[in-house]
């Protein structure tokens, strides 16, 4: 049985490996044959000190990981895995584009630990960083220039017929065991690859102030992209059944995947918007923190979100065709939390993998008008 797995999943992969200079890389970019979304730019950005320690590798000689594309039906690579040692190398020669198709400022580096004299050592020298003024930096030799260039970088190629899906999983094994992002950082990617419309519209639900004030997120869990979770997390428990077979990342990964392949993700964020809007009429910032002894107290947790909020995202239509909707809403939430089923919810070691077949059918059924 493993043996025929193994056998059918490796006929989806077809995957070819070369060794190329960076001077070839940076020309396969400059006539847009190698694809990096700009939008993966604004989500993960190394500092000046990454960077700089990237070049200092280059210079040294110091082997640097290899890159990963996967090659595209028109015969262009696009950039699955190396997207900061990539656009660090393009930055810092002053040729990498912004979304807008503009170059962006080209960096000015930092001294490193082997290197002292790379304190504001730039490719060119020029006044588009205000970092530094140009008679203060140090324009790198031509002969170091062309060593950068000539420095040679593994590339490892999924070829075609790989499928899109193959893609999506190589990115995400290849960056799961990294620093630079947490796991809703690479669903946002995956989400990019998947449909760019898709990721904008639930990123633009999960920047509403509303929604924000009643998942309750810190400044420092926006910048970690906690709204976005929870807003994924939302819309997968309201739209997949669970089954209980796989572990919960590996369920909200795969779901959030096949949804941004359905959707433009209008609809997503009209469920998201149009919830949590009623859950605020209902409750105001409280509508998914418990409630005993007459008043909500405590944190918004997942329990909350994924009782509350899906329950009512289940039933959105019938409790809108009430009389009285937020009155209906404010009620059962005040009420959800005494039920003797929700003391369930939240047992010590209790799994997510148990806890969401718990808390989403009872949710589902708590707010059936």
């Amino acid at each position: 049985m493993l043996n025929e797995e193994i056998t059918n999943a490796q006929r989806l992969v077809k995957t070819d490996a070369l060794q190329m200079s960076i001077g070839e890389i940076v020309s396969m970019y400059d006539n847009h044959e190698l694809v990096i979304d700009p939008e993966f730019q604004r989500l993960f950005r190394w500092n000046i000190g990454q960077k700089s320690k990237l070049i200092e590798s280059l210079l040294l000689g110091i082997p640097v990981p290899s890159i990963f594309v996967f090659e595209k039906e028109d015969g262009r690579w696009e950039l699955i895995d190396g997207l900061q040692r990539v656009s660090t190398v393009l930055e810092f020669m002053g040729k990498l584009r912004k979304t807008n198709g503009r170059i962006a400022s080209p960096s000015i580096l930092e001294a490193t630990k082997y290197l002292p004299s790379l304190h504001n050592a730039v490719w060119e020298k020029t006044d588009l960083n205000s970092e530094a003024r140009p008679d203060e930096q140090n324009e790198l030799d031509k002969s170091l220039q062309l060593s950068i260039r000539r420095a040679r970088i593994g590339m490892e190629i999924l070829k075609r017929p790989s499928d899109d899906k193959t893609k999506f999983d190589l990115f995400q094994r290849l960056n799961a065991g990294g620093t630079q992002a947490n796991p809703q950082e690479l669903r946002n990617c995956i989400m990019i690859m998947v449909n760019k419309d898709y990721f904008r519209q639930v990123k633009a639900a999960a920047g509403d102030k509303t929604y924000q004030a009643i998942v309750a997120v810190t400044e420092d869990q926006i910048e970690r992209q906690r709204h976005t979770e929870l807003a994924v997390r939302f819309l997968v428990h309201t739209q997949v059944p669970y089954d209980g077979k796989l572990d919960v990342e590996e369920y909200i990964d795969e779901s959030i995947v096949f949804l941004a392949g359905e959707s433009n993700g209008v609809k997503a964020r009209k469920l998201i918007l149009d919830t949590f809007e009623l859950l605020d009429r209902a409750a105001g910032k409280n509508a998914l923190r418990r409630f005993e002894d007459g008043h909500h107290a405590g944190k918004v947790g997942l329990v909350g979100l994924e009782g509350i909020a899906v329950g009512v995202a289940k039933n959105l239509r019938r409790i809108s065709a009430l009389s009285k909707p937020a009155q209906f809403v404010k009620e059962r939430i005040r009420t959800f939390w005494s039920q003797p089923q929700t003391a369930t919810f939240t047992s010590p070691g209790l799994r997510g993998t148990t806890r969401i077949q718990r808390t989403v059918p009872f949710g589902q059924n708590w707010f059936r008008p």
